[in-house]
């Protein structure tokens, strides 16, 4: 049950970005292809670790692995990225709007803070 359980969280890009060093990993692949030694020693976990993230980011469609001779190499498939990305842009107006708001009051803050500085240093109060 544990095995099934397992395979369940790593079904989907969203449970296989849950992990923190696949999440990594996937920012060391944005920049440029890389093989696993490369990732391996990037990340500091050993060879065998670093196999089974990139096969679970590969099973859901997050990376591609091509052959160089002996060696697999890894790149980015940023489309695979595309549900998270599309859920999260639902949060964007919400989020805008905070900002927003936030923005706004400090803005407001910095102008009373601006007021009081003045009148207690004497300034624009006519004096």
């Amino acid at each position: 049950m544990r095995d099934m359980a397992r395979a369940l969280t790593t079904s989907d890009a969203f449970n296989a970005v849950a992990e923190p060093q696949r999440r990594r990993i996937l920012a060391l692949l944005k920049g440029r292809e890389r093989s696993v030694n490369e990732l391996s020693r990037a990340l500091r976990i050993a060879q065998p670790r670093t196999s089974k993230h990139l096969r679970v980011l590969r099973e859901v469609g997050l990376v591609h692995v091509r052959g160089d001779g002996q060696q697999r190499i890894y790149g980015l498939n940023a489309a695979g990225l595309k549900p998270v990305h599309d859920w999260t842009a639902g949060f964007e107006q919400l989020w805008n709007e905070r900002f927003d708001r936030l923005n706004e009051f400090v803005k407001e803050r910095q102008k009373k803070e601006e007021r009081e500085n003045d009148e207690e240093h004497g300034n624009g109060s006519g004096s």
